[in-house]
């Protein structure tokens, strides 16, 4: 599957796990790999942020134990701290380890990039929709 398709030839347009233009995840908070709103990656994203979630205070709680503080705010990196209903791009492999522990939130497909398919099966995605 092509992850890009050309709509211009200035322009490439990513694909979401659906086969369709990648829809924005969140710009309030602002998230994605690039801090455009959306969950789209390059191979400088060694964890992909790929998946966009709205974001659960049991996932949060989850993430927390695992490590990786998305609650508290880091204003020294522009990170306002994550609450319940929030929509956040979340690592493809994170996100699968959490649905694996019975964790995972639920997922937006249409803001889901492609590239997650190499990381977790569509049939898996689509048994936690946002």
């Amino acid at each position: 599957m092509d992850l890009v398709t050309q709509t211009s030839p200035a322009q490439t347009q990513a694909l979401n796990v659906l086969g369709e233009p990648l829809e924005v995840c969140s710009c309030e908070p602002m998230t994605g790999w690039f801090r455009d709103g959306s969950c789209r990656t390059n191979g400088a994203d060694l964890g992909r942020h790929t998946v966009c979630c709205v974001v659960t205070e049991a996932f949060l709680s989850y993430s927390r134990a695992q490590g990786n503080d998305l609650s508290t705010p880091a204003p020294q990196y522009g990170f306002p701290g994550l609450r319940p209903g929030d929509h956040w791009c979340v690592c493809a492999p994170r996100w699968l380890e959490a649905y694996e522990d019975g964790m995972a939130p639920p997922v937006r497909l249409q803001a889901t990039e492609a590239s997650t398919l190499e990381v977790i099966p569509l049939e898996v995605l689509r048994q936690h929709p946002a």
